[in-house]
């Protein structure tokens, strides 16, 4: 069945979290007339968190839902069209680009913008969703502060739990790692830093079983699989560190990526394979994760969208 466009655009940006409201933002006082559809998430990842102190410009710390209206609220006050719904499809197999919107309207646009984000994998205990944003976490650097002086836990066993596992080693009083097997998937040199850092416990062949509290995180009850034997630890933050998920499964037969589906864009650009599609945010960052990062690379792709579309003499 052919695809039936419904509405043609200049540039079309998918996704909403930093990096596509600041790309809106751009976009709209360069006179794009970007259209925006926020995705099944409106916000991204900052919805679903508490305060946010790191993000420059705040000095007293913001909401991550409140700083994102305020996000949105700059990128229409700039005049950018912000729309609710999910990009479900697309076809990039030729110019211009055609998406199709919440199973229904297919958008062809001049350039796009993807900038759909990663989500955090989660271990799918009750607990941690009722917890989440009251002491369960999937970012330590986000949100490692909050515990400065506390004892924590954080479940993981690759790098970035090893990285983050140190890094809450420094604010906090003792670490509690659970890792389900016998070994470290962290790279040597990252494991034996964790190993001989004194306020870093590893429970080994260990997985969570519940994490304590009725309205925070008071503590958790760690299982040893060997045995089946049970531990409860007083906490007062627990970590979840096994890995993000890029969401840019819809873009995998066009657009190139790693073996775990993060985008390849052109180093200091946002550029991908395609001419004139762009990529911002948490789908093409595996590193950094951060909002003032995201913000950034939203940043990066406008301009690089505007730079495209002008040499094409579309704006």
């Amino acid at each position: 069945m052919s695809e039936k466009v419904t509405e043609k655009v200049h540039l079309l940006i998918i996704g909403s979290g930093p990096a596509g409201y600041t790309a809106a933002i751009y976009a709209a006082r360069a006179n794009m007339k970007p259209v925006l559809y926020q995705g099944i998430q409106p916000g991204g990842q900052l919805t679903i968190t508490t305060e946010v102190e790191n993000y420059p410009g705040y000095p007293d710390g913001i909401q991550g839902p409140e700083m994102m209206v305020n996000f949105e609220k700059q990128a229409v006050r700039m005049g950018a069209d912000i729309r609710y719904g999910m990009a479900s499809k697309v076809d990039f197999s030729t110019q211009p680009y055609k998406v199709e919107i919440d199973e229904e309207n297919w958008i062809e646009a001049d350039a796009v913008i993807i900038s759909t984000g990663a989500s955090a994998k989660w271990l799918g205990i009750e607990s941690e969703q009722r917890l989440n944003g009251f002491g369960v976490s999937a970012c330590a650097v986000c949100d490692g502060f909050f515990f400065r002086g506390k004892e924590v836990a954080i479940v993981g066993a690759g790098d970035t739990a090893a990285e983050e596992a140190l890094y809450l080693s420094k604010l906090c009083t003792h670490v509690h790692m659970i890792i389900r097997r016998d070994s470290m998937r962290a790279s040597r040199v990252m494991q034996d830093r964790v190993i001989n850092t004194p306020n870093i416990t590893i429970y080994w062949n260990s997985e969570t079983e519940e994490i304590l509290g009725e309205h925070k995180v008071e503590g958790v009850r760690i299982k040893n699989v060997t045995d089946n034997s049970t531990k409860e630890v007083a906490i007062g933050g627990f970590f979840v560190a096994i890995g993000h998920k890029p969401n840019s499964d819809i873009f995998k037969d066009y657009i190139n990526m790693d073996d775990t589906g993060y985008i390849n864009t052109i180093p200091g650009t946002s550029k991908t394979n395609l001419e004139g599609v762009f990529a911002a945010g948490d789908e093409q960052d595996k590193n950094y994760r951060q909002a003032v990062t995201a913000a950034g690379s939203g940043c990066m792709a406008a301009l690089d969208a505007e730079r495209y579309l002008s040499a094409k003499g579309v704006i």
